[in-house]
């Protein structure tokens, strides 16, 4: 295995060990791709994800911007499915990736929707 993905792995597994959404406080977790971005709220103690979205939707792929502008809409999205199923607060994991970029966008994007973390 290349260095960078040992390293994020060991990120990983670290922060999961710590880090257990519940339904009331669900787990927002961010998978970045070369060209796209996926947020899931989960619940760590049945196992559902809750809610999710991601840069493929269809409105906001029909958006124009760069990928860094969509994962702050994906973020708003997920923000507002939160807000519609009652969730207010969540737990932030971001996979063992750096704040910052992408992820720091939809963060930021899911605060603005209406999330608390």
């Amino acid at each position: 295995m290349d260095k960078n993905i040992e390293r994020r792995q060991k990120i990983k597994f670290r922060i999961r060990k710590r880090v257990v959404g519940t339904g009331t406080k669900p787990r927002l977790t961010v998978y970045r791709s070369n060209s796209d971005i996926y947020l899931q709220l989960i619940d760590d103690v049945t196992g559902s994800t809750l809610a999710a979205s991601s840069t493929k939707s269809k409105d906001i792929a029909a958006q124009k911007g760069t990928k860094t502008e969509k994962s702050k809409l994906a973020g708003e999205v997920i923000g507002r499915k939160a807000v519609e199923l009652g969730i207010t607060s969540c737990i932030f994991d971001r996979n063992g990736r750096i704040y910052h970029g992408r992820i720091k966008a939809a963060a930021d994007g899911a605060r603005e929707g209406g999330l608390v973390f």
